[in-house]
Parts: structure tokens; sequence; C-alpha cells
């Protein structure tokens, strides 16, 4: 099985997000636009080779271009599981340098490994070894004491001396050592020209920015400046934003009422294979953000009160009735 699917220009993909980048949620997200690019959420290369590998590689070929991001930092490992992903059919594998939960901490995974850039040029090094597919990495702009420009353009240099040249960068430094996960996604200031100015200075370097961008007016505006926009949480909690974004390649966006037509059936196939249908209706809670009735739709479908597919319709009909009205 290889990978098929040819990623476009501008790149604009959707964050590697803990369990939100579900296969659940990326068989939805894909139904917005054909061209945005996909990432599963983190695995660990422990949890690959001593778990249960399919339960974290499966996915629905309708998702590519997807990325697999892997998490560690044992260089045999990764070049395992890389290999790993290429022979599921995976576009890209992604290591994980920007992480900074406490748990990722602890086996030296994710941001912490920016203060060792040597080891992670050598986990990059073999990853390459191993594989045909692009190889990349997502990191910060800088972790607790490291958090100047030099500094990050110390560690890019020395991945890129392995022939990585494709970088995604979240604007913001990690702190390591007294901020949670979420407040180190909003606590330390952004700082876009920093991104800017790596750009500028390593113009051979495919650099796509991450941080904070919710918009497609604020994803034109990264553009001019570097070569692709990854999107986090807003394409989770406002998902036909991928829909409006879709502008980018002259694509008519998707009307909401079709993607739920696309997704009963998918519904129906995972319900058979046991998924509980509250897994499943939890992604799609933001279908209607920012319209009218989207909170009566939020309050249908979660808290236990959807409790079959019969439910889920209801809450479509109810949703039509809304907009037709404009309640």
């Amino acid at each position: 099985m290889s990978a098929s699917t040819s990623i476009q220009t501008p790149r604009i993909s959707v964050a590697p997000m803990m369990d939100w980048t579900t296969r659940d949620y990326r068989y939805f997200a894909r139904l917005f636009n054909p061209n945005i690019v996909l990432y599963t959420e983190m695995v660990t290369t422990g949890a690959m080779i001593h778990g249960d590998a399919a339960r974290h590689l499966d996915f629905s070929q309708q998702e590519h271009p997807i990325v697999l991001q892997l998490g560690g930092s044992n260089p045999q490992d990764l070049a395992t599981c890389s290999k790993m992903a290429q022979d599921w059919g995976y576009d890209e594998v992604n290591l994980n340098v920007g992480c900074p939960s406490d748990r990722v901490q602890n086996n030296k995974i994710g941001a912490c490994l920016m203060a060792e850039p040597d080891l992670v040029a050598e986990c990059i090094h073999a990853m390459q070894q191993a594989v045909t597919i692009p190889v990349t990495v997502k990191h910060r702009i800088g972790i607790d004491e490291m958090q100047s420009y030099e500094e990050m353009l110390h560690f890019v240099d020395t991945v890129a001396k392995t022939g990585c040249t494709h970088f995604v960068v979240h604007a913001r430094i990690a702190i390591l050592q007294g901020l949670s996960p979420k407040e180190n996604r909003e606590v330390p200031p952004l700082r876009y020209d920093d991104v800017y100015r790596l750009k500028r200075e390593r113009p051979h370097l495919t650099i796509e920015i991450n941080g904070g961008i919710k918009t497609v007016a604020e994803t034109k505006a990264h553009l001019a400046h570097v070569d692709g926009v990854m999107i986090g949480r807003e394409a989770y909690h406002n998902p036909y934003l991928l829909a409006e974004l879709g502008e980018l390649w002259q694509l008519d966006a998707p009307n909401r009422f079709e993607i739920m037509a696309q997704m009963m059936p998918y519904f129906e196939q995972r319900l058979a294979q046991g998924a509980p249908i509250s897994v499943l209706t939890r992604h799609i809670l933001g279908l209607f953000q920012h319209l009218a009735g989207a909170r009566k739709w939020r309050q249908a479908l979660s808290g236990g009160n959807a409790k079959s597919l019969k439910d889920v319709e209801h809450a479509v009909e109810m949703m039509r009735q809304c907009l037709e009205v404009g309640a």
C-alpha cells in the first residue's frame, strides 16, 4: 500500500491535536476541502512498536493527504515507525518537537527536544534513511531560557543539515516548567515575525506557520510571508473554516447539509464496528458554529442526548428549520 495523494500549494493543514484529530474527525474534516493536509494525533514510538499498531495507524483512504506525527527520541525506533507509516500508506511522517506536556517530557518527547538539536538531527536522518516519503519537523520558536531567534535558527540549521527541508513552526515558546499544555497554547505571546524572518533568511526551506490562526483573512496574510499555514483548534471548533479556505484554490464551498448527508453512511459503518454514538457526534458539534441554532445543535448531540442515528437525523432537520426561519 503506498501514498497516492499529492499535496497542493499553498499548503494548508490541520494541526495534530491529542484526542481531537482522530480518524473520525479526519473523515469529517476531509469532506470540507480535498486539499487540506490532515495530521494524526501524535503517536509515540512505544505505542506503535509495543501496542496495537492498527489502532493507531488505520485510516480511511478518503483522508489523503494525511501525515502521521510521531513522538519519540530514539533514532532507531523512529526509523522503524517511519517505515511502518510508509507501508501503511501515509503521505508524510512528522516528528513532534513542540508538545509541552509533562508526560511526554518525561519520555524525552516533544518540545524538550529543542534543547538537543543534534539528537533531533540524528532522529531525522534515521527516519529519512528508512523511507522515501517526506520527513518533516514541527517545533516551537523556543523553550524556557532558550527564547532567542538565534537559538531557534541554530536548531533549524542543525536539523536542515540532514536534508530536511520542511519545518512547521508554532510561533510561541513553550514554558516546560510552570505552565500547563493549555497555558502553553495561550500564555506565551505569538511571535509571527520570528517565523517570517526564518523564511526570509532560509528561503530554500519550506516554512509553515502555526499558532492562533482563525480566519481566511489571517491565513492569506501569513501566506504573504511563509509557504504554508497550519490551523489548530479553530479547525475543530469551527470546521466550516476548512470549506471557506477552499477559495485559495478556487473551490466551491460545500453545503453543511450535504456534508451531513455524507457523514451518515460513515456513522452507520462505525456504529456497526462498535463505536459509541457519542464518540462520533463529539466531532461534529461545531458544524454550525456562528449560525442561528448552533447552540441547539450542540445540545441535541452532546451530554448523552443523541442515542441513535435517528437522533442525529432529527438534529439535522431541526437545523434546517432554524436556518430557514432565522431562529
